[in-house]
Parts: C-alpha cells; structure tokens; sequence
C-alpha cells in the first residue's frame, strides 16, 4: 500500500533531490554535450546513457519514498495498561516481541516506532528526510538503489565536465559569453557532483555496514547488538534486496520474497 508522510523537511528535500538532478541533465546536455559533442555520436550516448541513469534514480527514489517501509499493522483492540502494572494483563504473541508504549500494542523484534511516521516499522534502520519515509524492511532495497544511482551519476557528470574541458575541440562556440556560461555551469555541477556524490558514498557504506553486521542504525544507537546467528554477506544482503537473481538487485522493482517476520495481530487483549 503507497504511503506518504506530510513532513515539510521531506518535501524540502525531495524537491531539492529533484531540482539538483534536473539541473545536472540541463548542464550535462546544454553545456557539455551540445557545446563540445555536439558532432559526434559519443554526444548522443552520453545523453542516452546519463538519462537512463537519471530514469533509474527517479524510480528507485519513487519506490523507496511510497512504498511501505515494513508498518506494523495496528490491532483492533489496544493493550490496556490499567489492567496491570506493566502489560495491561495482555499476552504476547511470542516471547520475544516488545510493546509499544505508543502504539500501545506488541510488535515483533527488530521493530521500532518513529515519531515522524507514527507508527512501529519492521527492522527499522532510521527515518530519512531525502526519501520523506522511514527506511526499513521492505524499502531498504530501493533506498540503497538510489545511493548507488546518484553515485553514479555524480561521477559521469564529473567525468564529462573533465573530458570537455580536457579534449580540444575546433568546433566549439568561439564566442566569449558562450564559454564563460559554459565554464560556470560546469562549476556549478562540479560542486554540486562532489557534495552530492560524498554524501551518498558515507550513507551507503553505513547502509552496508548495517547489513553485513547485521544490526540497524537504531541497534546500533542503542546498542542493542547483533545477537542473532551469523551469515554469510550473500544472504544478508538477500534478505534486504531479494531472494532473486543478485542481477535484479539493480533494478527498483520485485525481486523475490524478501525476510520477513510472520505477523501475529490476533493476539489476546
């Protein structure tokens, strides 16, 4: 089921996401492309090539903004902390499942509640405002996608501003205003490449850290440690992104089942 949060920082962020990248496509095609490849067919694969990376990102970024992070549905009937001292005389549904002071209902290991979202998410790892969502169970995979995405895209446009300014061309616009537009738009994207494609990288290593030691950033916080068994980096990163074919990992749609904890609402109030 589509979510999304009403959080004017998300909506800033988004917003930002989407006008950094459609000013890098701008840049790349009006000033690099046009200006300097314009006679060649490298120009046109560049633009194919940068644009389909810009398709991918936008839609790994849709899905890990609606798509549900792993929310823990809510009971019918809430526990009653006035039935007891600490349980409200409720019985969990398994031993190792916790309770929601704020919820006010069980939920499963691994789960947490976020403020923003209001709501307990599976496996939380934390609530981002760049995707205006928690990421989570069921939308890690997408979030890592559109790391990996602006990564790539930070470096082809930086790879494309050195090659234009590297490789002499005859038949580029001689006129001054041309070249000095040229020049501070390629600055421009530089800058906003460098800041952008930084940040990405520090996210997606504690994305990977989080997953190959297999504890969230919210475990980590609060130093709940990884008590679970070990497995091999293969798995954990197919409980994340899918039990399909590793090559389908790339692509922001299904890719088989992934880990999840059997829900278990019906539980005595």
């Amino acid at each position: 089921m589509p979510v999304f949060q009403k959080d004017p920082c998300g909506f800033f962020c988004i917003f930002m996401t989407y006008g950094a990248v459609l000013y890098a496509d701008y840049v790349v095609v009006r000033w690099i492309v046009l200006q300097t490849m314009s006679t060649t067919l490298w120009g046109s694969l560049h633009v194919v090539l940068f644009n389909i990376i810009i398709f991918m990102l936008f839609m790994s970024h849709a899905r890990a903004v609606f798509s549900d992070p792993g929310i823990v549905p809510l009971p019918k009937h809430r526990i009653d902390f006035s039935d007891s001292h600490s349980e409200g005389g409720s019985i969990a549904p398994k031993e190792d499942w916790t309770i929601c002071t704020r919820c006010e209902m069980y939920r499963p290991p691994r789960a947490h509640h976020c403020r923003i979202c209001k709501h307990c998410i599976r496996r939380m790892d934390h609530h981002c405002p760049w995707i205006n969502n928690c990421v989570g169970e069921k939308n890690q995979k997408y979030f890592i996608q559109f790391l990996i995405y602006v990564g790539l895209l930070s470096a082809y446009a930086i790879a494309l501003v050195a090659w234009s300014w590297y490789s002499e061309c005859e038949d580029c616009p001689k006129d001054i205003r041309l070249k000095q537009s040229r020049i501070l738009h390629s600055i421009l994207l530089i800058m906003e490449s460098v800041l952008f494609g930084m940040f990405v990288i520090a996210i997606a290593c504690d994305q990977f850290e989080a997953i190959f030691t297999d504890e969230t950033l919210v475990e980590q916080a609060k130093r709940q440690g990884p008590f679970r068994p070990r497995k091999p980096r293969l798995a954990l990163l197919a409980e994340v992104c899918g039990r399909g074919h590793p090559l389908t990992w790339f692509f922001p749609c299904h890719s088989g089942d992934k880990f999840a904890v059997e829900p278990l609402m019906n539980y005595n109030v």
